[in-house]
C-alpha cells in the first residue's frame, strides 16, 4: 500500500545549519547554491527550512526557488507560534512572511512545528490546527503535518486529535532509538499505527555522532572499517519504515556529497550490523551527560542570553573527552559572556526544550564542573 512521500527521494536537504562566511553569521550563499546544485543533480528534491533558523527561508530563495523551475522541488517550512509567544495574529501572518522569504508562492508541506509539552498548548489556543487546514484547503499548501519532540504517548494524543494531519517529523538516530526521553522507535511504531508517515530528523543527532568518542568510535570501527561515523548515521535512519525522507542538515559541499555517495550506495543493515549499533548505543549513554541537539530554542527564550547549547557541549565533551576537555570549551565558548552562572532559573529554557532537558540544574552543574 502507497502512503504519501513514497516517491520523495529519501534524503532531503535540511536547511538549519548552513554554511557560514569567516564572520560566523552570514550564510555562504554562493556555497549554498553549490549545494542546491549538487543535491538537485543527484536527484534530490526535498528542502526543509523554517523560519526559526534564521536567514534559512531567505537564503533558500536566493539559491533554490529564484533559479529553479517550482514545479522541480518540494519545499517545506515550519509554523512556531510558541516561540515569542505570538499572538493569533502573528501566530499567522508568519505564515506570509514565509512565503515572502522564500517567494516560493506556496509550500508542499507546512508543519506546526514543535508539539509537546506547553508547545503544544499554545497551538491549540491559537488554533493553529485550523489556520493549517484552511491554508490547505485554499491551495496555500499541499500537505500538512507536525514535528514532533515528547513522548510517543503524547504523540499519540496528538494524533487522535488532529486526525487531518497527513504526516509526522520525528528525531530518528541509532542513539536515540530506545532513549528513554526521544523514544524514537516508539514514537515511529505510534506513527505507523495510525498509518502516518514520517520525516526523519537528526539523523546525526545535531552533528554529534558524526565525532563520536573514541571508545564508541572504536565500536563502529571494528564492525565497519570503511564506513565513516556518518555513514552509519545515514544508514540506520534510512531504513526506517513510512519514510518520506530523511532530512541531514548539510553545512558544507563535501558533507553533501558525502551524504547523497550514502544515500545512493544504502542497503538495510543486516543483524550483525543492527548488533554493532547496540553496543555503540550502550557505551554513549554511558558517557552522555545530556541529549542536547543544539537547536538552540533554549537559548531563544533565555532573557539573560545565556549560551544554553554550548553550555550542554561542554558538559557532555566532559563526560566523552575529559575534564580539561569539557573545561576550555566552557571557557572559550563563554569568554564573551553569556556563562552559566548567570541563570536566574526562570526555567523558561526548559519549557522550550525538545529534548525535556533539566536545564537549570545543568547550567548548576556546570558552574560546579567546569567554572575555574
Amino acid at each position: 500500500m502507497s502512503y504519501l512521500g513514497e516517491s520523495i527521494p529519501k534524503l532531503g536537504f535540511g536547511l538549519m545549519r548552513l554554511p557560514r562566511l569567516e564572520d560566523g553569521e552570514t550564510i555562504d550563499i554562493e556555497q549554498v547554491k553549490q549545494m542546491v546544485d549538487t543535491f538537485l543533480e543527484a536527484g534530490g528534491t526535498y528542502f526543509d527550512t523554517a523560519r526559526a533558523y534564521g536567514e534559512s527561508e531567505n537564503a533558500i530563495r536566493q539559491a533554490l526557488v529564484e533559479r529553479y523551475p517550482r514545479e522541480s522541488f518540494q519545499l517545506a517550512t515550519k509554523n512556531a507560534a510558541w516561540i515569542g509567544p505570538k499572538s493569533y495574529e502573528d501566530a499567522r501572518k508568519d505564515f506570509d512572511i514565509s512565503i515572502e522569504n522564500t517567494g516560493a508562492g506556496y509550500f508542499d508541506f507546512y508543519l506546526i512545528h514543535n508539539t509537546g509539552g506547553a508547545r503544544t498548548k499554545v497551538f491549540d489556543d491559537l488554533e493553529m490546527w485550523d489556520f493549517v487546514k484552511q491554508l490547505k484547503a485554499d491551495g496555500r499548501v499541499k500537505h500538512i503535518g507536525f514535528s514532533h519532540h515528547d513522548s510517543a504517548a503524547v504523540l499519540e494524543e496528538v494524533i487522535k486529535a488532529h486526525p487531518e494531519m497527513e504526516f509526522v517529523q520525528l528525531q530518528v538516530n541509532w542513539a536515540d532509538w530506545d532513549n528513554a526521553n526521544t523514544q524514537s522507535r516508539k514514537c515511529v511504531e505510534v506513527a505507523r499505527k495510525h498509518g502516518l508517515p514520517v520525516i526523519i530528523m537528526e539523523p546525526v543527532r545535531g552533528g554529534t555522532l558524526a565525532n563520536p568518542p573514541e571508545a564508541v568510535a572504536e565500536i563502529l570501527h571494528e564492525g565497519h572499517p570503511d564506513w565513516t561515523h556518518v555513514e552509519w548515521a545515514i544508514r540506520f535512519a534510512l531504513g526506517t519504515e513510512g519514510l518520506i525522507t530523511m532530512l541531514s542538515g548539510m553545512s558544507s559541499l563535501e558533507q553533501m556529497e558525502q551524504n547523497i555517495a550514502t544515500w545512493k550506495a544504502w542497503e538495510p543493515l543486516n543483524a550483525d550490523e543492527a548488533a554493532v549499533l547496540d553496543r555503540a548505543r550502550a557505551k554513549l549513554d554511558e558517557m552522555l551527560d545530556n541529549p542536547c541537539t543544539n537547536c538552540q530554542y533554549c537559548m531563544k527564550a533565555c532573557p539573560k542570553d545565556i549560551k544554553i547549547a554550548p553550555v550542554m557541549e561542554a558538559l557532555n565533551r566532559r563526560g566523552m573527552y575529559g575534564d580539561a576537555n569539557g573545561k576550555n570549551w566552557y571557557g572559550f565558548q563563554t569568554s564573551n559572556g553569556g556563562k552559566a552562572s548567570e541563570c536566574i532559573q526562570c526555567f523558561s529554557c526548559e519549557a522550550a526544550c525538545p529534548q525535556h532537558i533539566e536545564i537549570v540544574g545543568k547550567l548548576e552543574k556546570a558552574v560546579e564542573l567546569l567554572c575555574e
